[in-house]
């Protein structure tokens, strides 16, 4: 109970007074105590109230929307499972709640509502999972950089505590919780392995103990407290079993020796390791389907770990045993034949499941309900007294992404889940119904309705398997599928079956996209062998076929993307090719046939960057357009009829640059012209607002899948975004929140203040005001300097001058950029007045600026890969580049440059003037050595500092000076 100023101030006071105004005074202060107390009292009773975890009894129904709307994108619901974790049952009994692992979320799925609730706070893919006997506590940990250990609340799905970088070496490869809850036992992943034993319930950050285990011992990838003993655990890797026991400060481990010599049999690699219901004894089963028995040395000092030793290994079976659990007093295990098997306390089997064709079981979770007291319906166990198996309702999950739920009194499976086991690459919407389609690397198509969460229909590919990629024709009447083996099927967008020929191949490289025309005629696939096929749709008699057109080897590196279109003036569809070559080819469709597949052109669009996908722009604008993305973070829009670059914008920077894109729908409610797209990049799925302009704040992205996403689709109502995640085997619904993504986009301010806030300082910073002085210097000298008379005041400068003063920013572009700055500016209006402009105001030139100029400096690793391609290894690994052959590059290579240019340039970088370098020879041979060194070219020439890991954008040596 807290205590009042008051208190302290009236008994200073009452030395001073007479005994009865001290009496008074005490008897007011007493009062105002009591109050003070009752209303902190009633003041925590309301804190208390208001814990939505301290208020819960028992596990939430889930309900069918859990999420938010308060964020632009809403993870809505998880394809898919890691079948490499376990499944654990939750709650049996009026609902059935199992827990399992999607990439980086955790799934709480309620079975009985068909409702999901995500637990979503890890950046890196979940490896461990653990909850505590009376499933009330959830445990998650992963691996990576910055990993976490998170403590969940299973009845609210509230985290309840973190534990932040514990395991700084590499994350956590597994861990247990004790009987009680209270303690949490954690194995690091690191080359060296570190278990630590935390007391989560406080607030210290450390643990209460911890120990290095050496490598020998193989990577213990198995964890479990003792239910009878907190201070005593095991664990296992393949080859060695280990014992611990701890106390606060204190914590030891013993490895007792065990292989085929200690009984002279094959052990077999070690699975799982559990503790006898007796709490002494210990077993671990291994892949030769033997359980090695543990027990105490009878010489066990107190105070030292509890020593054991292996005393015997019984051989259960032939198969090799992968789960090995205990239930009340049956020790229970799980093989590769998908059998489940109760034996007693002395390995006497009492009964088999093995009726239920499943796969190789991962995991055995028993309900936290006990059975039900009457035995009625009760299988009847394998001893010769025949009795009633009692036993409680289990969840299992297999190595091929199965979860069954297993009711014991009426010995029937449900199966809970079947989820791809494969990578998952591709997935595609229907353009007309709630239809999501889904393909793996096992040749399994799954087609699920995301409204009603229900799988449509499904088939299994054969031979043929690896699907990578799929796409629905715009009618909705086709599924096209792509596969690594370079064959192609088209089959009914409803059945997933073929009425004519049932596998198309024309190439033996994998296709890696499919598109089908506008008008269903058309489609076209690009594969790894840098070519596109063409198939056009025909009728012979009463039935349709699809027959090949031709085949075009059209790239010399990789097709990063294909895409129809439709011509402008005939109505006509077109199709075009984007590489990693830079080149965008458009085919000429008419004229091609079974001759083969024309080129109708073949342009080279950029310079140095290397676009990564493309798509049609919107027709927020009279002119039509194509918007291609490229690695260096920029976003291009190309007139669709000339090629020509119109636009350049500074494009989504989240630490990798875009690499698909999709245009969403426009809303038949909202305004025609706020359009919108869906983008990802290597690990994030976002959104942006149209049109562009390099507005940071109108794009909005997060993490969907860490290990790397491989495809996007979008709904045909614009509602859902899908991401696949390729090696996760998972696929995400991304619930669009538009409206959330307009509100952030207004935080971050109206007008240029976007842009002044991209520039070093903001509006208040040393490069605006250079700008401002740079900009009144271009107006006044284009009024003649020194000029007497009055002075027309202007606030718009040549265009004719921006490469000037963008130079003397420190931004040094080529020729072709400076083209596309002129062309973007000059048509900016052309198609509304049919008039250049041929003059920029000071606002417009930021925004030239910020979207042009790089997003980014030079990275000291991009100079070394540079050295590596043109120069020669010398000691010590280095790479050198003679002099003379860098002169020839840059004089015959890339925009023509002359001597007299090099010249100017490598003097102006090295600081020495224009005449102190004309008294040699050669102007380069006082500025470069012969042998030029990547650590030479970057400290004495690009002005990088040793410590220096990036040439910031506006930097360069003495670059005042080439001004």
């Amino acid at each position: 109970m807290s205590t009042t100023n008051d208190g302290t101030a009236t008994g200073d006071a009452g030395e001073q007074k007479h005994a009865e105004d001290n009496q008074i005074e005490k008897k007011i202060h007493d009062e105002d105590e009591d109050r003070e107390g009752r209303n902190e009292k009633y003041s925590l009773q309301e804190e208390v109230a208001d814990s939505q975890v301290y208020a819960a009894t028992s596990l939430s129904v889930i309900p069918k929307e859990t999420r938010t709307r308060t964020h632009p994108l809403v993870l809505n619901w998880a394809y898919g499972m890691n079948q490499t974790l376990p499944v654990l049952s939750l709650q049996d009994e009026d609902r059935l709640v199992i827990l399992y692992i999607c990439a980086h979320v955790a799934v709480m799925y309620d079975h009985t509502s068909n409702a999901q609730h995500l637990l979503q706070g890890h950046c890196s893919p979940i490896t461990c999972l653990c909850a505590s006997e009376d499933r009330r506590w959830l445990v998650t940990a992963d691996t990576g950089q910055e990993s976490l250990v998170i403590i969940w609340d299973a009845y609210t799905g509230i985290p309840v505590r973190t534990l932040f970088d514990c395991h700084p070496e590499g994350g956590v490869s597994a861990m247990a919780l004790s009987k009680d809850s209270r303690y949490l036992a954690t194995v690091g992943a690191g080359p060296v392995q570190r278990v630590c034993i935390w007391n989560w319930t406080d607030e210290r950050e450390s643990p209460e103990c911890q120990v290095d285990l050496n490598p020998k011992y193989g990577c213990q990838n198995q964890l479990l407290f003792n239910p009878f003993d907190n201070t005593q655990l095991v664990s296992n890797s393949s080859t060695q079993t280990l014992f611990y026991t701890w106390e606060t400060g204190h914590l030891e481990c013993s490895a007792p020796e065990i292989t085929d010599k200690t009984f002279n049999m094959v052990l077999g690699s070690l699975s799982q390791s559990i503790f006898h219901y007796d709490g002494v004894q210990a077993f671990t089963a291994t892949s030769a389907g033997n359980i090695v028995l543990w027990d105490k040395r009878s010489q066990t000092v107190s105070r030292q770990p509890a020593l054991r030793k292996a005393i015997k290994l019984v051989a259960l079976q032939k198969e090799a045993i992968t789960v090995l659990t205990l239930i009340g007093s049956f020790i229970v295990t799980g093989d590769v034949n998908g059998h489940i098997k109760f034996y007693d306390g002395n390995l006497k089997l009492f009964h088999v499941y093995n009726e239920f064709s499943l796969d190789p079981i991962r995991s055995i979770s028993f309900s936290k309900e006990k059975p039900s007291i009457s035995d009625l319906g009760y299988i009847k166990d394998c001893t010769l007294d025949a009795k009633p198996f009692v036993i409680r309702n289990f969840v299992v999950s297999t190595t091929n992404a199965t979860a069954v739920h297993v009711n014991a009194q009426k010995n029937v499976p449900q199966t809970l889940l079947k989820e791809h086991a494969e990578p998952l690459e591709a997935v595609a919407c229907h353009p007309k119904q709630p239809l999501v389609a889904m393909g793996s690397q096992s040749g399994t198509i799954k087609v699920w309705d995301y409204e009603h969460k229900e799988a449509v229909c499904s088939r299994v590919f054969q031979p043929h398997k690896q699907i990578q990629c799929i796409t629905y024709d715009p009618q909705g009447f086709y599924l096209a599928v792509g596969f690594a083996s370079g064959a192609l099927q088209i089959v009914d967008a409803c059945t997933l079956q073929s009425d004519g020929k049932e596998c198309l191949q024309y190439s033996q490289d994998g296709i890696t996209h499919l598109t089908f025309s506008q008008d269903s005629r058309y489609l076209a696939a690009a594969d790894t062998g840098k070519a596109v096929t063409l198939l056009c749709r025909c009728k012979e008699g009463t039935q349709e076929v699809w027959k090949y057109q031709g085949r075009h080897h059209s790239h010399y590196k990789s097709i990063q993307d294909l895409l129809f279109g439709v011509d402008l003036d005939s109505s006509q569809p077109r199709l075009l090719s984007l590489g990693m070559d830079r080149r965008l080819v458009e085919y000429d469709l008419q004229n091609s046939g079974e001759d083969g597949l024309l080129i109708l052109s073949s342009e080279r669009i950029e310079q140095s960057a290397v676009p990564t996908c493309m798509v049609w722009y919107p027709p927020l604008t009279p002119e039509h357009f194509l918007l291609t993305a490229s690695n260096l973070y920029k976003m291009k829009l190309f007139n669709a009829t000339s090629k020509m670059c119109r636009k350049t914008v500074l494009g989504p920077s989240y630490g990798s640059p875009v690499k698909k894109m999709a245009i969403l729908p426009a809303s038949k409610d909202g305004d025609p012209n706020s359009r919108y797209m869906a983008y990802i990049t290597q690990d994030k799925v976002g959104i942006q607002i149209l049109p562009l302009d390099g507005n940071p704040h109108k794009s909005f992205a997060m993490i969907c899948h860490s290990t790397g996403v491989s495809t996007l689709a979008c709904s045909y109502d614009g509602r859902y975004a899908f991401t696949a995640g390729g090696q996760d085997c998972t696929v995400f619904s991304w619930k669009l929140n538009l409206s959330s993504l307009e509100a952030s986009a207004g935080l971050g301010g109206k007008d240029m203040l976007p842009f002044y806030n991209l520039l070093d300082g903001g509006r208040d910073g040393q490069l605006f005001r250079e700008m401002e002085e740079y900009f009144y210097y271009c107006q006044l000298q284009n009024q003649d300097l020194d000029t007497m008379e009055t002075r027309l005041v202007s606030t718009r400068i040549p265009l004719t001058d921006v490469p000037f003063l963008l130079r003397a920013l420190g931004f040094y572009p080529t020729e072709q950029e400076l083209e596309d700055m002129q062309n973007e500016v000059k048509f900016s209006r052309y198609a509304e007045t049919r008039n250049y402009v041929m003059d920029i105001d000071l606002e417009e030139f930021i925004k030239l600026y910020v979207n042009h100029r790089p997003a980014s400096g030079i990275a000291r690793q991009e100079l070394c890969n540079a050295f590596q391609v043109l120069g020669k290894p010398g000691e010590e690994g280095t790479y050198t580049i003679d002099r003379d052959k860098l002169l020839e590059l840059l004089q015959a290579r890339g925009e023509h440059m002359t001597e007299d240019d090099l010249a100017e340039c490598f003097t102006t970088l090295v600081g020495i003037s224009g005449e102190g370098a004309g008294c040699t020879e050669s102007p380069f041979e006082s500025v470069l050595p012969p042998e030029i060194s990547m650590e030479t070219f970057a400290t004495d020439i690009l002005g990088f500092s040793a410590a220096t890991q990036e040439l910031p954008q506006e930097h360069g040596h003495n670059l005042q000076q080439a001004l």
